[in-house]
């Protein structure tokens, strides 16, 4: 089964680089890199775990792991070489672009300060982590699509969430196991990420719950990867179902079914909570009251269905959840608490790599980890954190504003999205390193960029109209 998995995902590899680099190098079609993205981002560490579990080789894994900065970094330079004009390009910056600028600069001179314990290795390798997506959203900034290509990209995404769900399926009814069992991940983690398995599967604990039940992940790299993930298919079919004629509903309905039943398998409370954020914000988008409505009378539901006739285990589980005695809870007040003593104490912050989850973050040297907000606040201090929160909320702003005001079908579904996720995710970023989810992360940010874009374009539409 995993030689089949490999050869499968090595050959459509193979094939989707062949095409991206064609259009990119030699077309100056430099904006597909985003349809790579899309289509590798959700199987990446399956793929590395089959490379690594087929070949036992780190080398080709290297290669692998290198893929998405390498066609991202292309699409830059194809950008910069295309563009006849490229010194008299019209700069017409926005909030967001300002937001996030000064979010990479303060980046930029965190990497070269003699600060913190992390080796220069580490922190180059964690301000890649930052610059990768301001270089994506930078390239969805600069993006005009027709209509045709943004239906291709939807396309992808829905596939994608469909997809997801079919896996949940046969993971949990013809398997009986995780996906991951098979594809090598946990010897993967081992030797490449020195992770050694844990938990009752052979996996980590994130794939199970305190009931030692299976939480699934399908094809992407952990269930909490997936459960965000699955919030941006959701509203891409929501938006689509609103907007499309009545004889394709059909289609975007059996989008939002798979994005809810991934939801499920996922088993991740802060997802959960995070699409009911989610929906309450796109009912106060549309004046949905009726919907706000029936989401407070279903949450009194549930809480008449827990007091009164659900299970002592169920019960003690929502209970210790909410009053943060779950040990799961306990674990992210703990982190956060860590995280807040170290920005109270070092207000200007610890350096690069010195927190969070990401590989380059030595487990000895890690202050805090499980909160996005605090993550930046411990190596970049409180001006990181406010940059990274002003960065997010501009781009939800100006992306509603596109939302209201285009009158491009394609781009205020953009700006939906993009404006809808970013809410939907506060929740994640809340208990968890969230940006590390590349394929939810990049691809919103991209959304955010483009839909800038869109904004610039109609202020300058709206000047010409008044002048």
């Amino acid at each position: 089964m995993a030689l089949i998995l490999f050869i499968l995902i090595v050959f459509v590899v193979a094939a989707g680089l062949f095409w991206v680099v064609q259009e990119i190098a030699f077309k100056g079609n430099w904006q597909y890199f985003i349809y790579f993205l899309i289509g590798l981002l959700p199987f990446y560490i399956t793929t590395l775990s089959l490379v690594y579990l087929t070949t036992g080789s780190s080398s080709l894994v290297g290669v692998f792991q290198v893929l998405k900065e390498a066609i991202v970094l292309l699409a830059l330079f194809s950008f910069i070489f295309f563009r006849k004009n490229i010194f008299e390009y019209p700069f017409r910056l926005q909030s967001v672009d300002w937001f996030m600028m000064a979010f990479l600069a303060l980046g930029s001179i965190y990497l070269v300060l003699p600060l913190g314990q992390a080796s220069f290795i580490n922190k180059a390798l964690y301000f890649k982590g930052m610059l990768i997506p301001g270089i994506v959203y930078f390239l969805g900034r600069n993006t005009t699509f027709n209509q045709d290509e943004i239906r291709g990209l939807f396309q992808m995404i829905f596939v994608i969430a469909i997809g997801a769900f079919l896996v949940n399926l046969f993971e949990n009814y013809l398997l009986n196991a995780h996906l991951q069992q098979y594809t090598g991940y946990a010897l993967y983690n081992h030797a490449i990420n020195d992770i050694d398995p844990t938990g009752n599967f052979g996996l980590t604990w994130t794939f199970e719950t305190q009931a030692v039940t299976k939480r699934l992940a399908s094809f992407f790299s952990d269930p909490l990867e997936m459960a965000s993930s699955v919030l941006m298919g959701f509203a891409a079919g929501l938006i689509w179902f609103l907007t499309s004629k009545k004889e394709y509903n059909w289609l975007y309905i059996l989008v939002m079914i798979c994005s809810l039943g991934s939801l499920v398998f996922s088993a991740s409370r802060a997802a959960f909570g995070a699409f009911f954020v989610m929906i309450f914000f796109l009912a106060l988008v549309f004046g949905l009251y009726k919907l706000i409505a029936a989401g407070f009378l279903s949450l009194l539901a549930f809480g008449v269905y827990v007091i009164f006739f659900a299970s002592d285990d169920f019960y003690f589980f929502v209970v210790d959840t909410l009053t943060f005695e779950n040990t799961s809870s306990i674990g992210h007040v703990v982190e956060w608490l860590l995280a807040l003593d170290s920005m109270i104490g070092n207000p200007f912050g610890i350096g690069l790599a010195m927190s969070g989850n990401a590989g380059s973050v030595s487990d000895e040297l890690r202050v805090g980890g499980e909160n996005q907000f605090l993550i930046y606040g411990v190596q970049l201090g409180w001006l990181g954190m406010i940059l990274y929160i002003l960065t997010l909320t501009s781009s939800v702003i100006l992306s509603l504003r596109v939302f209201y005001r285009s009158d491009n079908t394609m781009d205020a579904r953009i700006a939906f999205v993009a404006a809808a996720v970013k809410v939907g995710l506060l929740l994640p970023l809340f208990t968890a390193n969230a940006e590390m989810y590349t394929y939810v992360a990049w691809t919103t940010w991209w959304m955010a960029g483009y839909s800038v874009h869109a904004y610039s374009r109609l202020k300058v539409e709206q000047r010409m109209m008044l002048g």
